[in-house]
């Protein structure tokens, strides 16, 4: 068998093992934090309703960004999207809220989550740019679906 083939083989399986090391690694991580990260989560759920009982659909997106803000990353965005749609749930309208929300059209739509995230402050944030503003989006395809 010639060195270079050898060789190749012996990247590949470092790869393989590093790969099913990762999952493996993610697994037992899930495996011992879900029931905290669950929990976590319909309590962040209720901390939304009951801000929303106190504020207006923007009021909602404001904190939620306060939020994330205080600490950014992966489990803050998703810890500040429930807390937006637990919002959402008990908040007044704010009028014209949805006006401006491109319902339907994805090239549209990232481009007003990109210009969301730079209005808060957060245009090079990944987290941002895909997820922090889909509960507005959710919430105002909602709202059309009911007025239709």
């Amino acid at each position: 068998m010639p060195g270079w083939l050898k060789a190749l083989l012996i990247v590949a399986a470092v790869i393989v093992l590093l790969v099913l090391g990762t999952i493996g690694a993610g697994v037992y991580w899930w495996a011992k934090n879900k029931d905290a990260l669950l929990a976590r989560g319909k309590e962040v759920m209720t901390e939304g309703r009951d801000f929303g009982r106190q504020s207006d659909n923007q009021g909602c997106v404001d904190e939620s960004i306060v939020r994330y803000k205080k600490e950014q990353g992966f489990l803050s965005a998703v810890s500040a999207t429930r807390f937006m749609r637990g919002c959402f749930e008990s908040s007044r309208p704010t009028p014209g809220f949805c006006d401006n929300v491109p319902l339907g059209d994805m090239m549209k739509m990232a481009e007003w989550r990109d210009a969301q995230c730079r209005r808060y402050d957060l245009a090079n944030d990944r987290n941002c740019k895909s997820q922090l503003f889909t509960p507005v989006a959710m919430f105002c395809g909602e709202q059309k679906r009911k007025e239709n």
